[in-house]
């Protein structure tokens, strides 16, 4: 038996089989290791979509075929189409952030001592399940800024720059010499004279509302020409206080704002010291004395996070919180590989850092941005545990997304599965084009 070659013919002994393959010999046995994969992969794979899609085309009870009924609800029904509209935001703006964050990290993160300090900290998040973050997230955007900490910060920021009321439940009692002016404004019954002393008693001041600087309230003394005066709080702790008198335990309203009045306008005014007294030029004489709505209204309460207009926002910044680290850590592995003699070049000749990021690590870190890119906008769009857990009741419509109303319609209190099976399919239809891009940009590597 001969055998042809380059460069001549090469003789082969006689009785010499050619060796074959383990699998062209042993089929039953390459076929017995993959069934069990090939059987799990039709159990939980196939027969579901398949299913699913059979499922699509008959009604709630499954026993009358609905044609396309049920994606033509999907298309029409308001609610669903709110769920469509929020994943279109999500698969733009959460992917796009997170890889622009994962980008910015692992650029900067090469230039300080503590990269790796600080990589580790934005990564850990993904070691939190998404249950687990939504419930912190949930706390976090609770409105009351004594318990969510997005609106203790912005409480915080807010009440540096602009004075809080401070007293927004006080009020006058029938028997005190103020009447109220509307508006939620008060202003004494009489008009005052100068050298007099007002009294302007207030109640309904928690005591633990209080100003922490607060003092117990003095009487004001008389001076000539001016209209001197105490705003205080008429309450004493266990009782035993007296109407319009100043006992020892009562305290002043610090920081309230005092006007005289007269014909309409404001002819003067004054803001009441930690004991509550104030004073006022000779410009008060006959005037009334009017303490203004901003001193009791409602203080500043931060930001409505889990509104309908703030929610999806919210909850992406959630997602990003999570999410930023593992794009940062993709990129700072392909960003190792990036050659540096390129951007030293690039600097010997006069490019500022701006340029050398832009038109040398950005393009050559492409690829990377493609991967976290892909991965991101598939895994958004079955985005589900953050949005249930996160959204309240009331908000939940508006945050609803695709994968949450697949739950919903399949298994809320008027489940109707064929509308369900038609979410799980339009579902899978828009993944199948990211995963066709991935596959597509997976083959162009692999023949680099």
């Amino acid at each position: 038996m001969t055998s042809a070659a380059t460069g001549g013919t090469v003789q082969v002994p006689p009785g010499t089989r050619k060796r074959k393959s383990v699998t062209g010999t042993r089929k039953l046995v390459a076929a017995g290791f993959l069934l069990p994969a090939l059987v799990l992969l039709g159990a939980l794979v196939v027969y579901p979509i398949g299913f699913s899609v059979y499922r699509s085309f008959f009604d709630k009870s499954g026993d009358n075929f609905a044609g396309l009924d049920n994606y033509v609800e999907i298309f029409t029904d308001d609610t669903i189409l709110t769920a469509v509209q929020n994943n279109a935001i999500w698969v733009v703006v959460a992917p796009t952030v997170a890889t622009a964050l994962g980008l910015i990290f692992a650029v900067l993160t090469e230039r300080v001592r503590w990269g790796t300090a600080f990589k580790l900290i934005v990564f850990m998040p993904m070691a939190i399940s998404m249950l687990a973050a939504g419930i912190i997230f949930r706390l976090v955007y609770e409105q009351d800024p004594d318990r969510g900490v997005a609106n203790a910060v912005w409480v915080g920021v807010h009440d540096t720059f602009n004075e809080s009321a401070g007293f927004p439940n006080a009020h006058p009692l029938p028997v005190h010499p103020l009447e109220s002016a509307g508006g939620g404004a008060f202003i004494t019954k009489e008009p005052v004279s100068a050298g007099s002393v007002v009294q302007l008693p207030l109640v309904g001041v928690a005591p633990a509302k209080m100003p922490s600087d607060a003092v117990p309230a003095k009487a004001a003394t008389a001076r000539d020409g001016q209209v001197t005066g105490t705003v205080w709080l008429d309450f004493t702790r266990g009782g035993g206080g007296r109407p319009n008198v100043i006992d020892a335990q009562e305290l002043g309203l610090k920081g309230i704002q005092v006007e005289a009045v007269k014909d309409g306008k404001v002819v003067a005014s004054a803001k009441a010291g930690a004991d509550g007294t104030f004073s006022l030029p000779a410009a008060a004489d006959g005037a009334q004395l009017r303490l203004p709505e901003a001193n009791f209204r409602e203080p500043y309460n931060g930001v409505d996070w889990l509104g309908p207009s703030l929610v999806t926002p919210a909850i992406i910044g959630s997602y990003l919180w999570m999410w930023a680290g593992f794009a940062m850590v993709l990129i700072a592995a392909g960003l190792a590989s990036v050659p540096r003699e390129l951007m030293e070049a690039a600097r010997v000749d006069g490019a500022n850092e701006w340029q050398v990021f832009r038109r040398i690590t950005v393009p050559l870190l492409a690829p990377v941005l493609a991967v976290v890119m892909v991965t991101l906008m598939i895994n958004v769009l079955k985005i589900f545990d953050l949005v249930f857990i996160i959204a309240p009741g009331s908000s939940q419509d508006d945050a609803n997304v695709l994968a949450l109303q697949l739950y919903r319609s399949s298994f809320g209190t008027d489940a109707d599965l064929g509308v369900g099976s038609a979410i799980a399919v339009l579902l899978l239809l828009l993944v199948i084009p990211v995963m066709l891009f991935n596959v597509r940009r997976m083959r162009k590597e692999t023949r680099r």
